[in-house]
């Protein structure tokens, strides 16, 4: 069957996959021109009906290609719409092996509302239909609008592969590449972090913006005491705030921003990492950093900040907590100020290296601390040395 009748109609009865039609250029060229899509897509610069209308040729020309390995394009409607108006576009295109690759993009008026999550299953569902075996998704590094879509339909994040995507402004771009299998249930794979505002004592945790850059100060730390990696620096937040998020993003940590609470300034960033799930698979445990910035110091914001966040991460869920069993920290042996902190929040030292390689590749004294949330119960098969601490009761190697 010729175009647009070999263009097989999707529904989940809140989206429709249909074939593009010619009364979807105006919106299609609406959709183009839009400074999202030409932020995060290769989309042609000054797009015009005659580019849309042209591109409409290029989609009939891939479904009726005879040898099915031209990509395959569907625009996406709401079945709510009796006007059939066109939201979007999602791009199926394989490759070999039962392998294919997915692209997609909303219109303006269509986004936020969960229309590209359900369009994603559909195709997927559909290609799996067919015979195929993967669907892989690449997104420039920093689209998390892209990667909310693709998690939340179950992709797999896999890694952040460098000059690998075409910029919409010409050269090379960092991609994300997530990928799923016919076999993987479709659902996210990895939490989506996000922090909870937490005030007290003239101190505001939130969440950091773009435009904290500016309150940014030059660390004078010693350089054993913190990873340099971890501080934001002026000439490299930017970066550094895009890591952060992409932590939040697939679950790996938490920052926040130590914030005045009255004057909303950047004082500092405490965050959490290291999460190691529990052996029952719902608890575990995590380790706790801050750092201010020099003109900070002196008011007990890392303190009020520690506080504020070891208190919510081992708080239980049902109180609103992150329900973690354990919370850890290790500091250099003369960090004094960082020491004295912990020591006020109850953690108890419960290890010493003396020759420990510290962030700055020197070797020194470095203590190991830590402190537990409410007691539950000890697995059954974990037994006491009786000289240390419990070790599980297992065979080595």
């Amino acid at each position: 069957m010729p175009f647009p009748d070999s263009v097989p109609t999707l529904t989940d009865g809140v989206v429709r996959l249909r074939a593009h039609a010619k009364r979807d250029v105006d919106r299609i060229v609406e959709q183009c021109r839009d400074p999202q899509s030409l932020r995060w897509t290769s989309v042609p610069r000054d797009y015009t009906r005659e580019m849309a209308q042209e591109w409409l040729g290029v989609i009939a020309d891939g479904w009726d290609a005879e040898d099915g390995s031209a990509n395959k394009l569907w625009a996406i409607e709401e079945v709510a719409d009796e006007t059939g108006a066109f939201s979007g576009t999602i791009d199926l295109r394989p490759r070999e092996a039962g392998r294919a690759e997915i692209g997609f993009g909303l219109h303006p008026d269509a986004r936020n509302r969960g229309l590209m999550v359900r369009a994603l299953r559909l195709v997927q569902h559909w290609w799996f239909e067919q015979g195929g075996q993967r669907v892989d998704w690449y997104a420039e590094r920093g689209n998390f609008a892209s990667w909310a879509v693709a998690r939340a339909a179950g992709y797999t994040f896999v890694a952040t592969l460098p000059e690998h995507i075409a910029h919409g402004e010409g050269g090379l771009a960092d991609a994300w590449f997530a990928t799923l299998g016919r076999d993987d249930d479709g659902e996210p794979t990895e939490p989506w972090f996000q922090p909870p505002i937490l005030v007290a004592d003239g101190i505001r945790l939130r969440p950091w913006t773009d435009d904290d850059a500016e309150f940014v100060e030059e660390p004078d730390h010693a350089p054993h005491h913190v990873p340099d990696r971890a501080i934001p620096r002026p000439d490299t937040f930017a970066e550094w705030l895009l890591k952060r998020r992409e932590n939040l993003s697939r679950g790996i940590g938490y920052n926040w921003c130590i914030a005045d609470a009255e004057t909303d300034r950047p004082l500092g960033d405490v965050c959490l990492f290291g999460f190691d799930t529990g052996r029952d698979g719902v608890s575990g445990s995590g380790e706790l950093g801050y750092v201010l910035f020099p003109s900070a110091r002196g008011r007990g914001a890392a303190s009020t900040a520690a506080r504020l966040v070891s208190d919510w991460a081992l708080a239980p869920v049902a109180e609103a907590g992150l329900g973690l069993d354990r919370l850890t920290a290790v500091t250099a042996s003369d960090n004094a100020p960082s020491n004295r902190i912990l020591e006020t929040l109850g953690f108890t030292r419960w290890g010493h290296e003396a020759q420990a390689t510290a962030p700055d590749g020197s070797i020194g004294p470095a203590d190991h601390w830590e402190k537990l949330g409410p007691a539950r119960p000890q697995p059954s098969n974990w037994v006491s040395s009786g000289h240390g601490p419990t070790v599980p009761n297992r065979p080595i190697g």
